[in-house]
C-alpha cells in the first residue's frame, strides 16, 4: 500500500482544468438531456468520498420532468427560477437525519449506531457536515464526467422540505442544477482570496 501511494502522480492539467480552472457555475443550459445512467455514475463516484464513520448521510433526489420541477419552482428565489426550470436535471441534495440506522452495515468494524441514535445534536451535526461534504464530491464527480453544475442556496428550505420530505427524515441541504452549460452565457471567474489571506501555516 505504501509503495502504491508513493507512486501516485498528479492528475493531468486537462483534468485539473475540467474540475477547477476552466469550470464555472452555470445558469444557462444547452437542450441536451442527461441520461439516468450518467446520474448513476455520478452518484457511484460521489459515494466513494470519505465521511465520518463511513456514515454516508447524503441523499439525492433527481428532478428530471416538468411536473417534478413544477413542485420545486415555488420554493426557489426569483433569480433561480428560470435557470432551474430550464436545467436538464435539478438535484435536491439532502441528508438523512437517521443515517445511523445504516451504520451496522456500512461501518461494521465498530458499533456506532448508538453513538448517534442517543445524541440528536451530534447526529444532526454529523449528517449536515458529512452530507455537505458528499454534495461537494457530487459536484466534482459531475464535472469529471463532463457535466456542468449550478449549485444554489437561494430557496425556501421549509417549502422544499414540506413538498419533498414531509416525514422529516430527510432534510434539504442545497440544490444543484446539472446539464451541459451554454458556453455563450456566463461571466468571467470572480476573484478568489489569495493564499496569504485565507490560510495559516503553523
Amino acid at each position: 500500500m505504501l509503495e502504491t501511494l508513493a507512486a501516485r502522480e498528479p492528475i493531468s492539467d486537462a483534468a485539473l482544468n475540467q474540475l477547477f480552472h476552466a469550470a464555472r457555475t452555470r445558469s444557462a443550459w444547452l437542450p441536451q438531456p442527461v441520461p439516468e445512467s450518467l446520474l448513476r455514475e455520478i452518484y457511484n463516484l460521489a459515494r466513494l468520498g470519505p465521511t465520518s464513520a463511513n456514515s454516508q448521510p447524503a441523499r439525492f433526489v433527481f428532478l428530471t420532468t416538468e411536473d417534478a420541477k413544477a413542485r420545486l419552482l415555488p420554493a426557489m428565489a426569483a433569480g433561480n427560477v428560470e435557470k432551474t426550470r430550464t436545467a436538464p436535471v435539478t438535484v435536491l441534495i439532502a441528508y438523512d437525519t437517521e443515517f445511523y440506522e445504516n451504520l451496522p452495515r456500512v461501518f461494521p468494524p465498530k458499533d456506532m449506531r448508538g453513538t448517534f441514535a442517543n445524541n440528536a445534536a451530534l447526529a444532526e451535526e454529523t449528517a449536515f457536515r458529512n452530507g455537505t461534504l458528499t454534495g461537494g464530491y457530487f459536484i466534482l464527480a459531475a464535472r469529471a464526467l463532463g457535466l456542468d453544475c449550478g449549485p444554489m442556496s437561494g430557496f425556501d428550505a421549509a417549502k422544499v422540505n414540506r413538498e419533498f420530505f414531509p416525514d422529516g427524515k430527510w432534510k434539504i441541504n442545497f440544490i444543484c442544477n446539472l446539464g451541459y452549460g451554454d458556453p455563450a452565457v456566463g461571466y468571467p471567474r470572480l476573484p478568489r482570496l489569495e493564499f496569504e489571506e485565507a490560510t495559516r501555516v503553523l
